[in-house]
């Protein structure tokens, strides 16, 4: 056999980054890619996450895209940190408060890729049906993109399945 391909193997348990720095990671993040989800159908563009620390030690997520008729939608939610100080594995919610209790209301959001700038990253959770890169700009340099969907690849993921955010990339 001539050259070396890596075997995608989704059934392999999926692996964080090593560590993340929380404070680093706070501030605005814009949509370049996901998988599509149920969710955000409604999404037609400009679609970027905006995480800040609250006082209580959680994460203020606040979620925005715009809609086919121009205007802005907007979901608030938190996350919580599991693990220690430096993880990069979090529980999410969107749901009412008053639903917290749910253990389905919490969703997994860990960071799998990130680059050692802080400015291009990749989030998914172990079952790997969800994806999303996201960068602090809304546009990447195609190296950069291609080389993060090469090691989304090797670790599994459908690269089929992946959707180019209207202004992404």
């Amino acid at each position: 056999m001539f050259g070396s391909h890596v075997l995608a193997d989704a059934s392999q348990p999926l692996q964080t980054i090593q560590s993340l720095d929380v404070p680093r990671y706070m501030g605005t993040w814009h949509e370049i890619a996901k998988y599509p989800n149920r969710f955000q159908k409604q999404c037609v563009g400009n679609t970027s996450a905006e995480y800040s620390m609250r006082s209580d030690g959680k994460v203020k997520v606040l979620n925005r895209c715009q809609l086919a008729s121009g205007e802005m939608d907007e979901a608030e939610g938190q996350a919580r940190q599991v693990g220690g100080a430096n993880s990069p594995k979090f529980e999410v919610r969107f749901a009412p408060a008053w639903l917290s209790w749910l253990p389905m209301v919490w969703g997994d959001y860990w960071v799998i890729d990130l680059d050692k700038e802080y400015e291009l990253v990749a989030v998914s959770e172990p079952s790997r049906e969800y994806l999303w890169v996201l960068a602090r700009t809304q546009q990447v340099e195609q190296a950069k993109y291609d080389a993060l969907l090469a090691r989304l690849k090797a670790r599994g993921f459908d690269m089929n399945k992946i959707e180019l955010s209207p202004q992404g990339k």
